[in-house]
């Protein structure tokens, strides 16, 4: 037996491995030592602990690129629900949105910005952030204070740098000056030097502080987004992330001149940008038109990537949750504070529920309300689109077929969708749930997004963990590519290798991380083992475990067998560990 000085911390035995190259998996045995992997083969030194992976895959720990934890990360170590599906690193600050560079004084502002666009609830946000910083690289020292389950990434968002550089002027939608662009950019390149991974802008209609505000960046000019890309100049590192509307349906006049200036941002910086990528409806169209111009750009040396998401990206309907479609109509107000299992009891008085079907739902949107105005089209337009609307049941179904939708049901028993939709959401104790893809679904499948995902210039991304908690819980994208595009599909499935190669070295290489997304020897051992015949997501639910009693979809997985960050074991079958191996990783 080898001495303990060059014994393995931890040795994996006959697992599957899955490397992240996209070559196809293969049986091995893995050896970790110090927190890197110093083996791959058939190893016969003595370890600390050794695992039997027999029929198990080994895969490297999932890079999320798209996550809204910027205020979460100041309560949560864990980083939940994302530590459940194999994640091991993500990156914060998407969509222009975030809590730095922040001027005493502003917190309201922020946290109004915050709950509006991301749909986290501002009292969970104001008990739980301790703001002990002003500057980005104080917020990154902020951070990196405190030892985390998981490592995380930080870009610096494009609201709260507007507001920090011109403060009430930012709020009332100014135009920047020459001088506020050059301080801008020279706070964004401060925060770049101090390892932040990027900078990212949000300029979609759907976006709306708590208030039903635009936010402060919206409209920024092309003079303002090319002067801050210009920020990145001369770095090594340094990504772009941007999501807009495109306003394809205003014409293509409108669509080509927002994409000119996704393409200058991309000249000025000279680094990658990736923006959001999905089949809206109306305008279905829109997604090829995205693809059109992303592979001409590329074509002539740009580094532009398409975030793809894993499903349908939608809501979660529900009597407690963010939304449903009753939310507006009067006599549902009348009950509305009530407890959930007495509102479903009220609900079902044969009385208030003819009232109810027989009014029209009041306006959500707009005068002070952060709700957005697709929500009003879409609820005058119920009886339409109750054919994309699913009951949520055990078996989970993220791909239902429109026989199974509330308009075929209604058919079927000679009523109206509504009166379905409100005996389900009123059934029991009134936690029913309904799932409502609203984009990615134009023709009642995922074909659209398997088209997707197989475009070489698409990364796995748009899970939004940590956000929109009240409405969907999209951190499970992860398993589900695993469960959906791999094991569940009846068609156009797609390869293991693939898929964990989309996952773990595609996401890492675009942010330029060069020790993590492959299994080789000299890398971090940020490792996955999954069971995959027990590999499965779980029914949302919905939980009160954010500070102040705010209320957040939960929803775990089964199968994974342990997840090693850095060596160290953060999750073991479904719970997590003591060990808090992860850090802010500083990019340079």
């Amino acid at each position: 037996m080898c001495g303990e000085e060059k014994m393995l911390d931890c040795l994996i035995k006959n697992g599957t491995v899955v490397d992240g190259t996209g070559q196809k998996p293969f049986i091995a045995d893995i050896g970790i030592q110090g927190g890197r992997i110093t083996h791959i083969g058939h190893i016969n030194e003595a370890a600390k602990e050794t695992m039997d992976a027999t029929g198990l895959w080994i895969t490297p720990g999932f890079v999320d690129l798209h996550t809204h934890y910027d205020g979460q990360v100041t309560w949560d170590e864990c980083f939940t629900p994302s530590i459940y599906h194999g994640v091991t690193t993500v990156v914060m600050g998407n969509c222009g949105v975030g809590f730095a560079p922040k001027r005493p004084g502003a917190e309201d502002d922020l946290i109004k910005l915050m709950e509006g666009v991301e749909d986290i609830p501002g009292a969970a946000l104001h008990e739980g952030i301790v703001w002990n910083w002003e500057s980005f690289p104080q917020y990154m020292n902020a951070l990196a204070a405190s030892p985390r389950s998981l490592d995380f990434l930080v870009q610096v968002p494009h609201d709260p740098l507007r507001m920090y550089v011109m403060k009430e002027r930012a709020l009332a939608h100014e135009a920047a000056t020459k001088q506020d662009i050059e301080q801008m950019r020279s706070l964004l390149r401060e925060a770049l030097e101090a390892g932040a991974v990027g900078f990212s802008t949000g300029r979609s209609d759907n976006h709306r502080t708590s208030e039903g505000k635009d936010t402060p960046a919206a409209n920024a000019s092309h003079e303002e987004l090319t002067g801050l890309a210009q920020a990145f100049q001369g770095l090594s590192h340094g990504v772009i992330q941007m999501v807009s509307d495109y306003n394809l349906l205003k014409g293509p006049s409108e669509f080509d001149a927002e994409f000119d200036l996704v393409e200058a941002m991309a000249t000025a910086s000279g680094k990658a940008l990736s923006l959001t990528w999905l089949q809206r409806d109306p305008g279905g169209e829109q997604f090829v038109r995205i693809q059109e111009r992303v592979d001409q750009a590329v074509s002539k040396g740009l580094l532009l990537f398409m975030q793809t998401a894993a499903r349908g990206i939608g809501v979660l309907n529900g009597l407690d949750a963010s939304f449903h479609p009753f939310m507006g109509f009067p006599s549902y107000k009348e009950v509305a504070h009530l407890p959930l299992a007495n509102r479903a009891e009220a609900l079902r008085d044969p009385s208030r529920k003819a009232r109810i079907l027989s009014e029209k739902s009041e306006r959500l949107a707009g005068d002070g309300s952060s709700i957005p105005p697709l929500v009003d089209i879409l609820l005058a337009k119920i009886d339409m689109i109750s054919g994309r609307m699913f009951p949520l049941e055990a078996t989970l179904n993220y791909e239902p077929s429109v026989m199974e939708s509330f308009l075929v049901r209604a058919k079927q028993k000679g009523v109206t969708p509504l009166e379905v939709i409100y005996d389900h959401l009123s059934a029991g104790n009134g936690d029913g749930l309904i799932y409502f893809p609203i984009f990615n679904y134009n023709e009642g499948n995922l074909d659209t997004v398997r088209k997707m995902l197989d475009h070489p210039r698409a990364l796995s991304g748009l899970s939004d963990a940590g956000a929109h908690v009240g409405t969907v819980c999209d951190a499970s994208f992860t398993t589900f590519m695993l469960t959906h595009w791999v094991q569940g599909r009846n068609k156009d499935t797609l390869p293991l290798e693939t898929v964990i190669e989309m996952l773990t070295r595609r996401n890492a290489n675009y942010l330029g991380l060069k020790d993590r997304g492959v299994l080789a020897v000299g890398m971090r051992a940020d490792i996955n083992a999954i069971d995959p015949q027990k590999l499965s997501v779980g029914l949302p639910q919905l939980v009160r475990d954010l500070p102040a009693g705010g209320k957040r979809f939960l929803q775990k997985a089964e199968g994974y067998v342990a997840t090693w960050v850095a060596g160290q074991q953060v999750q073991r079958q479904g719970e997590i560990t003591s060990a808090r191996p992860g850090n802010l990783v500083r990019m340079s």
